[in-house]
């Protein structure tokens, strides 16, 4: 059976291992090519951010995602909660160039109903990036739900994250959590939904809903069964 080539595209460092980072590591385990893409700063939005606090968070990216073992990692520059700031055709741009460049069959990315305006921004350029043209190597397109982003937004202000794809995690729940612990300094504590605590309990309910030890949930956005 062949192997898949796996693209996550994240909008800030951690939102990769909160989404799905589960699902990265069983990917890597499974023999597929996993490629992570980070679009825009982490920082910046809490003020100019010293020079040690930008190394210290390019460190520990770079250190989740060797704990998940993806085979790449690529980091832009866009500005960080100011995407719509950008045209979305300087959005989609550099989405299409990855697509063109790792011609990968499943693509993870963000939820349209986020409260943070860049994952909104992200899933729009996505999913132009991701259209179904004539050999378009993306088959499955998947969006992923983010702790303390998702789960925040209010009724009727945008569309409800009502996953119907789920990815078993029970393997690799440990290697996910222990990601998320290379990034500290931006967990925040328990009963915050972006706490280590959060994140499990978030990974056994997705599970338990559909009769496993641990998942991570999406929402199907299109799926091309190709022979």
């Amino acid at each position: 059976m062949s192997k898949e080539r796996v693209l996550v595209i994240a909008a800030h460092p951690d939102d990769e291992v909160l989404g799905c980072g589960g699902s990265i590591a069983r990917h890597v385990a499974d023999g597929d090519e996993v490629q992570v893409a980070i679009m825009a700063q982490g920082l910046f939005s809490r003020g100019t951010p010293e020079e040690a606090e930008q190394q210290a968070l390019r460190d520990a990216c770079a250190e989740a995602n060797r704990i998940l073992g993806v085979q790449g990692l690529e980091c832009f520059d866009l500005p960080d909660n100011r995407l719509d700031s950008l045209d979305l055709l300087d959005l989609v741009k550099p989405v299409e160039a990855l697509v063109a460049r790792h011609r990968p069959g499943i693509v993870y990315a963000h939820w349209s109903g986020d409260v943070n305006i860049d994952h909104r921004r992200l899933h729009e350029a996505v999913v132009t990036a991701c259209r179904p043209q004539p050999g378009h190597p993306v088959h499955t397109l998947l969006f992923f739900e983010i702790p303390s982003s998702t789960e925040w937004q209010v009724p009727h202000s945008a569309p409800a994250f009502w996953p119907g794809w789920f990815n078993d995690i029970g393997s690799t729940l440990d290697t996910k959590l222990r990601a998320l612990d290379a990034y500290a300094m931006e967990m925040r504590e328990w009963p915050h939904p972006r706490s280590l605590k959060a994140v499990e309990h978030l990974a056994r309910w997705r599970g338990a809903c559909v009769g496993m030890e641990a998942a991570e949930a999406f929402v199907l956005g299109r799926h091309l069964n190709r022979h």
